[in-house]
């Protein structure tokens, strides 16, 4: 074989790998619109999220343990600068 049947097999070997991926690709893109819509229609309606309250607390927080708190929260901060 001369070094330009080489380079021509070559070529055409690369055309037909790249054809082969774009296929695939297109088939992905049908396949995953397909799953889409089928889900879409499956699924059941999401039930509508519930607003959550805030906690308040029944008794007031130990002024030692608020004093921890904010100790930590300053500790912590100082350390991410």
């Amino acid at each position: 074989m001369t070094p330009a049947d080489l380079l021509l097999e070559g070529v055409e070997l690369m055309l037909f790998g790249m054809g082969i991926v774009f296929t695939f690709l297109i088939l992905l893109v049908f396949a995953i619109r397909l799953m889409s819509r089928l889900v879409a229609r499956l699924a059941p309606e999401p039930a509508p999220l519930a607003v959550a309250t805030p906690a308040i607390p029944s008794a007031p927080v130990d002024p030692d343990t608020l004093a921890a708190i904010q100790a930590a929260i300053r500790q912590h901060r100082a350390k991410r600068r």
